[in-house]
């Protein structure tokens, strides 16, 4: 329970912890060497210069209560004082109670010695003159002052070395976390390279900082380049696939277009023609991101167009809620091919189609809805997997497909930063599809 706490307590980004791990031991030091060396030393050493002191004082004070009356007091003062290196005024006013600054530590131990250790005092002033002790005392001629230098019953105030050890800690921390920002930029460059190379985006980086994120970084230029060249071999591959697969599927219709009309004839155009659409589909959905590069586009005037398509084409389609996205980096006739995938499935299935965009803190939600069956929730995996047929969650005879438009359209969504998510329109009961893109 406590570890599972601790854990959610810790900052999440590498900055922040790498920043507790610098400034925990060096608070920690600082915690340790003031209880031990101040409380021990300091208290220590200021205990036993006010006993030293105190021997003197008492002899003063002793001296000056046998005196048989107050004039011999005096004298005995006058004398005694100067040769004892005390400033003693004899009568004078008591003071009553002891004051010190809060931040004396010091002159805490040396009021509790001269308590504790000296009859009649009546009251111990430490802030008048932070350079000397003044202590009131009670005799039997009347009260005396007394004022001893300050360096005589204490050792240096201990805050100062306090401010020292505090002012040196907060300079090499700062120094530190420069540092540390230094090693974790490279880092960030990195993961902002290989961010934008998953949204399809080539940033260019250039490994820097220690040996080992170098090392990372060179890791990471090498796959780029492997999956770049893996995906121009592949486009290169498809270009001539395409050309192999159709040339032979265009002679057939030549010949089925030489030959008479009939039933057989009829459905071997039917045939070809299902072949043709899924040789088509099957390229459309391989070629992936080959169609164009990433650039600066208003999302929404690229939703409107495609609704406004859609319309040309005979298709009801609402235009519902349309939130400004602003220029936003995708790939313009991906995201046109994923929306128009969209809504044809949803006017195949359907009678109509909703379309809403809406702007969400770091992404764009591009929403199609439909009235038509939908989709069971336990399928809505497998709906997203190329080639998958619902027949029992749509209506079939509304139109004929492959099983890509939403393949296509998830795989548009993550090389966009993104997902396809599936739902329950709540507006029209039908199928939601969210087209999610990072902003």
């Amino acid at each position: 329970m406590l570890f599972a706490w601790l854990k959610h307590s810790l900052p999440r980004s590498l900055y922040g912890r790498a920043a507790l791990i610098l400034v925990l031991p060096v608070f920690t030091l600082q915690l340790v060497v003031s209880v031990v060396f101040i409380q021990r030393h300091f208290e220590g050493v200021t205990r036993q210069m006010t006993r030293n002191v105190l021997a003197e004082t008492r002899y003063l004070v002793d001296s000056v209560n046998a005196a048989p009356d107050l004039a011999t007091a005096q004298a005995l003062v006058d004398d005694l004082g100067p040769a004892l290196e005390l400033a003693v005024f004899l009568p004078a006013p008591l003071r009553d109670g002891d004051t010190r600054a809060f931040y004396d530590l010091s002159g805490r131990v040396v009021i509790e010695t001269l308590h504790r250790r000296l009859t009649g005092v009546s009251g111990i002033d430490l802030t008048s003159n932070q350079r000397e002790v003044q202590v009131s005392i009670d005799t039997v001629h009347g009260g005396m002052d007394l004022r001893m230098p300050r360096g005589r019953v204490s050792a240096s105030n201990p805050h100062q070395l306090l401010v020292l050890m505090i002012a040196t800690g907060v300079l090499m921390t700062m120094i530190s976390f420069i540092f540390l920002r230094n090693q974790l930029r490279p880092i960030k460059r990195l993961a902002r390279a290989a961010d934008a190379f998953g949204k399809g985006r080539h940033v260019y980086y250039r490994p820097t900082g220690a040996s080992e994120v170098r090392l990372a970084g060179q890791a990471f230029l090498d796959m780029r380049s492997r999956i770049e060249r893996q995906m121009e071999q592949r486009t290169l591959m498809l270009s001539g696939v395409s050309h192999d697969l159709r040339t032979p599927l265009t002679r057939l219709k030549l010949a089925l277009g030489m030959m008479d009309d009939t039933e057989e004839t009829e459905a071997m155009r039917r045939d070809v023609q299902d072949m043709q659409h899924l040789v088509d589909e099957f390229l459309n959905f391989v070629r992936g991101d080959a169609l164009d590069d990433a650039v600066e586009a208003d999302l929404t005037e690229l939703v409107r167009a495609c609704v406004v398509s859609a319309r040309r084409g005979g298709h009801a389609v609402e235009l519902c809620q349309l939130d400004e996205t602003g220029n936003v980096t995708i790939r313009p006739m991906a995201i046109s091919r994923a929306l128009e995938n969209l809504i044809g499935n949803a006017v195949r299935y359907g009678t109509m189609a909703a379309v809403t965009v809406v702007v969400r803190e770091g992404t764009v939600c591009i929403r199609v809805e439909d009235d038509g069956p939908g989709i069971p929730k336990d399928r809505f995996k497998d709906a997203l997997k190329p080639f998958a047929q619902l027949d029992a969650a749509r209506n079939q005879d509304r139109g004929t497909g492959v099983g890509l438009g939403l393949a296509i359209a998830s795989d548009i969504a993550r090389r966009h930063g993104g997902r396809l998510h599936l739902g329950r329109s709540a507006r029209l009961g039908g199928l939601q599809a969210e087209l999610i893109v990072a902003r």
